[in-house]
C-alpha cells in the first residue's frame, strides 16, 4: 500500500460527515508505518475504545470507514475467525459495525463483520505479526495469493459499506 497522508485518510471517509472526519483520531505515526505490508491501515481510537477506522486504497483511490465495536463479552474469549484475513484468534476478533454511506446510514443502517481487534489483518497474512498456534490454517495457496484474498474481503466489506 502506498502511504497515505492524514488529509488523504480524513478526505477518504465515506460513512461520516465531514465534520466527523475532520474530528476523528487519526493516527500521528503514520510515517512509521510499516506501508509496504498493509493492504489497510486500521485502527482504534485511544480515546473512544468503542470507535475504530480503517482507510484503503481501492480502485487506486483511498476510502475510509468509521466502525464501531461493542464491549468485551464472554463470547469473545472463544476462537473466533477475521472475516477479513481468515486468522483465529482467541479472544482476539470483534464484531465490528460501519453506518452504511449516505441516506441509509442517516437512516441507521449499518454492515457489520468479524475483524481482528487490533486491526492488523495484513501482518497477520504475511506472518509479520503472530496470532499463536492454530491461528493461520495450513493452505496450499501462495502468499499473493493469501493477500488477494485479503484484500477481496475487505473490498467487498467497503462496498456493502458504500452502496444504500
Amino acid at each position: 500500500m502506498e502511504p497515505l497522508t492524514e488529509q488523504e485518510i480524513r478526505a477518504a471517509f465515506v460513512n461520516c460527515t465531514k465534520g466527523e472526519a475532520k474530528r476523528l483520531h487519526v493516527p500521528r505515526d503514520l510515517a512509521d508505518r510499516p506501508w509496504e505490508d498493509l493492504d489497510y491501515l486500521g485502527w482504534r481510537d485511544p480515546q473512544a475504545p468503542d470507535r475504530a477506522y480503517l482507510a484503503a486504497a481501492l480502485d487506486a483511490r483511498p476510502v475510509a470507514v468509521v466502525l464501531r465495536t461493542s464491549s468485551a463479552g464472554s463470547w469473545q474469549a472463544r476462537r473466533s475467525m477475521c472475516s477479513i484475513c481468515l486468522t483465529v484468534h482467541s479472544g482476539g476478533v470483534s464484531l465490528m459495525v460501519a453506518p452504511k454511506a449516505g441516506k441509509a446510514g442517516q437512516q441507521g443502517n449499518s454492515v457489520g463483520a468479524y475483524l481482528c481487534d487490533d486491526l492488523a489483518c495484513s501482518l497477520y497474512v504475511r506472518g509479520r505479526k503472530d496470532a499463536g498456534a492454530g491461528a493461520r490454517m495450513h493452505e496450499t495457496i501462495t502468499l499473493e495469493e493469501k493477500i488477494s484474498r485479503t484484500v477481496a474481503n475487505l473490498a467487498a466489506f467497503v462496498a456493502k459499506v458504500r452502496t444504500a
